[in-house]
């Protein structure tokens, strides 16, 4: 096992670990992998990560805060927020079981954030349906079905927020859905529950043997497994956790490479909050 992710201590690495592949998801997904996502509001910018599919949702901004302070105190000005988010979700890929995978390194950080887009449907929701999901992975992205199905395998680990699944839970109409694994969910306290009740805190592919025996917790999980065209690479993931790992990698270092910053354009923040 790897040591801890960037900017993870012993005493809140459990809880920090899925953080850094959530940020470079919504990121790239709106305009590309330029550290939008990380601008706080300020007079002339929009902030991303107050938005309604960000705010709460995406967390570990202190992870990066306190990578790139260190950074900036060993070779200040060298290395990018961006960079900085693509290999913290490397390491705490591979810190909890997942794989590993050369990252590609020099990209720059946005001077702009977009609201309006993050708004406007960009990132994949969870009351998606499989076409929506698939059309949002592949329009402009550079990315097909089956990495939609194995990015969304990072559901292996990690917590939703109540109110995403919480008509799905109490919806008796719904026939996609385990009636125990609806008990289960019900009996619940708090506003969090682990989307995988098997091995929450481990990188394995029991998310898919989960969707195949209908546990998926969000709507837009278990669509990939509903008789639709994605059902084969959820069998296949399921007996295969090895290709689903290589398969993964993959998937990360396509979408490492959306509507990137290098050259001239952008700049490297010295802290990721705002832009210098």
């Amino acid at each position: 096992m790897s040591q801890q992710p960037v900017g993870c201590s012993t005493r809140n690495a459990i809880g920090c670990k899925l953080q850094p592949i959530n940020l470079v998801v919504h990121d790239c997904f709106v305009v590309g992998c330029d550290a939008s996502i990380l601008l706080d509001e300020t007079s002339s910018i929009q902030s991303e990560n107050t938005t309604r599919p960000n705010n709460g949702s995406v967390r570990g901004y202190g992870v990066i805060d306190n990578a790139k302070a260190e950074v900036e105190k060993a070779c200040p000005g060298v290395v990018s927020c961006t960079d900085i988010i693509t290999v913290a979700a490397r390491d705490a890929s591979e810190y909890v079981g997942g794989p590993s995978w050369i990252v590609k390194l020099g990209r720059r950080d946005s001077t702009t954030a977009s609201r309006t887009l993050v708004e406007g449907g960009d990132l994949p929701a969870f009351t998606d349906g499989l076409e929506q999901l698939i059309s949002k992975f592949t329009r402009n992205k550079g990315l097909n079905a089956r990495d939609m199905v194995a990015l969304s395998g990072s559901h292996t680990i990690g917590q939703a927020q109540c109110f995403t699944f919480r008509d799905r839970i109490y919806n008796n109409n719904a026939s996609d859905i385990d009636v125990g694994f609806v008990s289960t969910r019900k009996r619940g306290n708090g506003n969090l529950a682990p989307m995988d009740l098997v091995t929450p805190n481990y990188f394995d592919d029991n998310y898919f043997k989960n969707l195949q025996q209908r546990k998926g917790l969000l709507h837009s999980d278990q669509v990939l497994f509903s008789g639709g065209s994605t059902d084969n690479i959820v069998n296949d993931y399921s007996k295969n956790p090895n290709i689903f790992k290589s398969d993964f990698a993959s998937a990360m270092i396509k979408m490492g490479d959306i509507g990137v910053l290098t050259g001239s354009a952008g700049q490297i923040r010295r802290i990721r909050s705002a832009v210098n």
